[in-house]
């Protein structure tokens, strides 16, 4: 795991040693009050390991590789709020991956629980029993959430590993940038998001960004910068009248303005189509109490109380978690008020006990807990029991099962009631099926109806906050493929397609009868080879797919006639090549072709590498865009841009099928685009649109579709253009122009 050290690095070995006893001594102090009897010498003997181990080896930035685990154990106690054990662990976490020393080293020196957590982290990081038809990131993906179901320590060590790697990403290739990254905002974010981790699922989110959209970053944290003064101006002004009263009533409190995330300013500017400029909550006023805990609930509505007398709140915009805590424990009032100046401010008011929970999230949670034996079961507990239920099916598959779980984890909630009052939390847009498998799979399974607010209601009927709700359930019911388009939790989809998994499987038996008999009177055996033949010929994933056709009659079993028998194997007959692929490469050939290592495959121009390859629909990459080559299994090479809907997804599973890809500089190609125009709807306003395109910049359109609609036109232009400068000079000239209030390139859309 020798890595190639950066030439920006210049240490002597005298100057590395004072640093690495710097940073240890620093994780020393801050586990001060957690330090019991005999944890010291533990502590040490931790380190030393570590740094006997990974002494012969650095980082990419080039320093000594032990820096990374003892940050690590730094991120785990300063801002994640864990204890020794998990200090141990993270100091640990890389050696039974990375050198000699073995698991039961690790269990003979520091004990069982220890070498449990360390396992889980090594399990994480090494993929064994992989799936043909699962990517290695996918299966991992798999592992990270296993281990979390059985101890969240494991999840919390992966998840400052994972943020300090995001720190230190500026010394990895472009290529591995954007895996990690990818991955990061696939996986990790919202995993910190769901075990109540705000600030680290920010952070994570915020770099993710500066590595995926370097220029897009830049601009907002100068924005920010450049608004920073005034801001403060502002929040001041905002803050006087309300700390006054607070005051006056005696109150114990903090208040200040926080900056919202870069990430979450750019999902507003994208979502709704705005620049920095129009994002008015850029920031969130957050009043913090230091109540004792029977009087919290109390105090919190006082001062909610106070605000609104000084500012009138949106009456739309309450989120009352006090008295409902979020999934992840989360607790808070939020409120947005009208502001001096005509301003919409977010305001926040929670305790410090409720700040903790919402800065450490789980970790929190646990240690409140391990103060309260006796404290009720969380949602969170909950949430994990879950998670283990969905786990313990063998057949889940990984990709699909992870595209749902991401669902559970970032949708907002609804709060819904059984007939005996008990409440259940589900996703926003969970339907009565949806309800039926959260209290239990049979129950959903045999649903064939339910009751709402004692109203008979469809399957598909989408729930909402407050409703009671009772499910009809027959013994002849079977889960039907429809349920699949309007369930959105991932355990019943994962359940539901389990079910039809196995419906499918009784069914194939038969045709597998009909096959087996169909090849003994051929002469020929049903081996692994001749399944998989007859697999390929009939064009199906699996040769479960085969006997499913043969059974329902959808495959034509005579078909098998034009083979060929040489000894026990069988030939399928030759196919004529449609001309029209000849287009395509296969992966193979693309894999061939991929450029050497830290190597670019050139795109477009007379300097472009000879190899096939198409620009993704979904986001209509030009020359100037950001971009990545992924190779597809039956569409040979495809280019998306980095910001593309699809590029999270497919680099997080797929990172081992991304190939580096710049644009060659040519001139000769144009490329088709959109450009998005909002304005007042004025006579001439088409032919001054058109005048600027056709006349000024002599851009060859394809087609303007104008809407209006009370005084207000939308339109979508499609033009040509060479590159991203000429579309910037395009939306530069429209914009200027009287009466139009926005243009901005058409947004990629998800296929």
């Amino acid at each position: 795991m020798e890595t190639t050290i950066l030439d920006t690095y210049r240490k002597s070995e005298d100057e590395e040693k004072k640093l690495i006893l710097r940073e240890y001594r620093a994780l020393l102090r801050a586990l001060k009050l957690r330090i019991k009897k005999g944890d010291r010498p533990r502590i040490r003997r931790a380190f030393e390991i570590a740094a006997d181990a990974h002494k012969d080896t650095r980082r990419k930035s080039g320093e000594p590789y032990i820096l990374h685990p003892i940050a690590v154990a730094r991120i785990v106690v300063e801002e994640i709020g864990m204890g020794v054990t998990s200090a141990i662990c993270a100091l640990l976490h890389d050696v039974v991956e990375d050198t000699e020393i073995t698991l039961a080293e690790i269990e003979t020196e520091f004990g069982s629980d220890y070498a449990k957590i360390i396992d889980g982290l090594t399990k994480i990081s090494t993929v064994v029993d992989m799936k043909s038809t699962t990517t290695e990131q996918a299966e991992n993906f798999r592992k990270i959430l296993l281990t979390l179901a059985h101890d969240p320590r494991v999840i919390l060590i992966k998840l400052a590993d994972r943020l300090h790697n995001m720190r230190t990403l500026e010394s990895m290739s472009r290529e591995k940038q954007l895996k990690i990254a990818s991955e990061t905002t696939y996986i990790y974010a919202p995993m910190a998001h769901r075990l109540g981790l705000y600030e680290i699922k920010s952070e994570l989110e915020d770099l993710s960004l500066k590595y995926t959209q370097p220029e897009v970053y830049a601009d907002i944290m100068q924005g920010l910068s450049e608004t920073k003064r005034e801001r403060t101006r502002y929040i001041n002004e905002f803050s006087k009248p309300i700390k006054e009263t607070l005051n006056e009533e005696g109150f114990k409190y903090e208040i200040y303005g926080r900056p919202k995330s870069v990430h979450s300013i750019w999902n507003k500017m994208r979502t709704k189509h705005v620049s920095f400029e129009e994002v008015y909550d850029l920031f969130a006023i957050r009043i913090i109490l230091d109540s004792p805990q029977e009087k919290e609930k109390e105090d919190c509505w006082k001062v909610y109380s106070i605000v609104t007398n000084f500012y009138r709140p949106s009456p739309d915009r309450l989120r009352d978690w006090i008295s409902v805590p979020k999934g992840n424990g989360y607790e808070a009032l939020h409120t947005t008020v009208m502001g001096p100046g005509g301003r919409w401010v977010e305001v926040q008011i929670r305790t410090v006990r409720m700040n903790e929970i919402a800065e450490k999230g789980v970790a929190a949670h646990w240690r409140y807990k391990e103060g309260h034996p006796g404290s009720p079961e969380s949602k969170l507990d909950s949430w994990l029991e879950h998670l283990r239920d969905v786990l313990s099916n063998p057949d889940t598959d990984t990709l699909d099962f992870l595209q749902d779980f991401k669902l559970d984890l970032f949708t907002e909630e609804i709060y819904v009631y059984t007939p005996k009052g008990d409440m259940r939390v589900l996703p926003k847009g969970a339907t009565a099926v949806d309800f039926a498998f959260d209290i239990h799979s049979e129950l959903g399974a045999r649903c064939i109806g339910a009751k709402v607010n004692y109203r008979l209601v469809a399957l598909s009927h989408e729930l909402k906050t407050g409703d009671q709700v009772e499910i009809i359930t027959s013994s002849k019911q079977k889960p039907s493929e429809d349920w699949l388009q309007f369930v959105i939790t991932g355990k019943a989809k994962s359940r539901i397609k389990y079910y039809l998994k196995e419906e499918k499987r009784k069914i194939s038996e038969d045709g597998k009868e009909i096959l087996l008999r169909k090849l003994k009177h051929m002469g020929v055996p049903a081996s692994q080879h001749n399944l998989n033949e007859i697999t390929a010929f009939f064009k199906k994933p699996s040769p479960m797919d085969v006997f499913y056709g043969i059974a329902v009659g959808s495959i034509d079993i005579k078909e098998l006639r034009s083979f060929t028998v040489h000894g026990d194997k069988l030939i399928q007959p030759v196919r004529e090549v449609n001309l029209d692929t000849k287009h395509l490469v296969s992966e193979e050939e693309v894999s061939k072709s991929k450029p050497g290592k830290g190597g670019e495959l050139v795109i477009f121009g007379e300097s472009s590498d000879k190899i096939l390859y198409k620009l993704a629909q979904c986001c209509q990459p030009i020359p100037g865009d950001d971009v990545f080559g992924f190779i597809t299994s039956g569409e040979g090479l495809k280019i998306h841009r980095t910001d593309c809907p699809n590029a999270a997804q497919l680099l997080a599973n797929y990172g081992h099928r991304v190939v580096k890809t710049k644009w060659a500089k040519n001139k000769e190609i144009s490329f088709l685009t959109g450009v998005r125009i909002i304005g007042l709807d004025d006579v001439g306003v088409i032919q001054k649109i058109t005048n600027v395109i056709s006349g000024e910049l002599k851009m060859n359109m394809r087609s303007i579709s104008i809407d209006s609609h009370d005084g207000i036109f939308e339109g979508t232009i499609m033009v040509y253009v060479y590159d991203t400068k000429e579309l910037d000079v395009l939306c530069r000239k429209l914009g200027a122009l009287h009466g139009i209030n926005k243009v901005v390139r058409l947004e990629a859309k998800g296929e």
